[in-house]
């Protein structure tokens, strides 16, 4: 499945589709650029969501605060439970270099997507 087929398919449901960027949002990430905003996702997937056995999962993504968080609810990458339900990626394993791959770009490819429904 590709990243728009999945975007498709989180849409339909009716918890995931409610996740917009704000305008503080998109003014946060036209400040810095995407490929900043890449390096957060990246750092945030590291060091919230790639480990396994993390000791706050369920609890380790807030609701807001920064466009890489309300993407990660919007994509089901919040938790390992919200990545083994979607994306049937294990819980029970650290994340592969692919897999954090997978996730960030999906991650960007909804906050693109955000970005052009704003225009």
């Amino acid at each position: 499945m590709n990243y728009k087929e999945m975007l498709e398919k989180l849409s339909k449901s009716k918890f995931r589709s409610s996740f917009h960027l704000k305008e503080k949002d998109i003014k946060y990430v036209n400040d810095k650029g995407l490929e900043k905003i890449k390096e957060h996702a990246y750092d945030f997937i590291n060091k919230r969501l790639a480990p396994f056995n993390l000791p706050n999962d369920g609890k380790q993504t807030p609701m807001k605060g920064h466009p890489v968080f309300i993407a990660q609810h919007a994509c089901a990458c919040c938790c390992r439970s919200c990545l083994f339900k979607w994306h049937k990626i294990p819980k029970d394993k650290n994340l592969t270099t692919n897999e954090i791959d997978f996730i960030v770009n999906l991650l960007m490819t909804w906050i693109k997507k955000e970005l052009d429904e704003s225009l």
